[in-house]
Parts: C-alpha cells; sequence; structure tokens
C-alpha cells in the first residue's frame, strides 16, 4: 500500500498494476477481491500479502502540515 495521496486514499497495486484509489480498509478489502485475493478486513494489518508504506491502515488522509 502506498502513503496516502495529498488528496486522501491509498493507491492498490497488485503485481505492478494498480487497481484504484482505496479510502477504507473495506475498499482494500474489495480491490484485492476483484484481484482474486480474499482477505477479511480484520486480517490486513498482519496479511504478508501487504507491503504497507510509511503508515499502516489505519491512516487513509492526506496529511496535513502546520
Amino acid at each position: 500500500m502506498h502513503l496516502p495521496s495529498p488528496t486522501g486514499g491509498r493507491r492498490v497495486r497488485v503485481d505492478g498494476e494498480i487497481l484504484g484509489l482505496a479510502h477504507s480498509v473495506a475498499d482494500l478489502v474489495e480491490f484485492l477481491r476483484r484481484a482474486g485475493l480474499e482477505i477479511e478486513p480484520e486480517q490486513v494489518a498482519d496479511s504478508p500479502l501487504i507491503d504497507w508504506r510509511g503508515v499502516g491502515p489505519d491512516r487513509w488522509e492526506a496529511e496535513t502540515r502546520t
């Protein structure tokens, strides 16, 4: 999983192909299901199938700078 984009959401990539922009764990699970990977929402944080970059599954919105 990529870092959250400047406008929010995270790009989902499987085997080098971008599947879309997820805004939640539910979105991520749906993208993975469509790619043939069945995973439960409660498994995404610890799944070896998902490479979380920078931050984990609790973060989907853009970073705000103060």
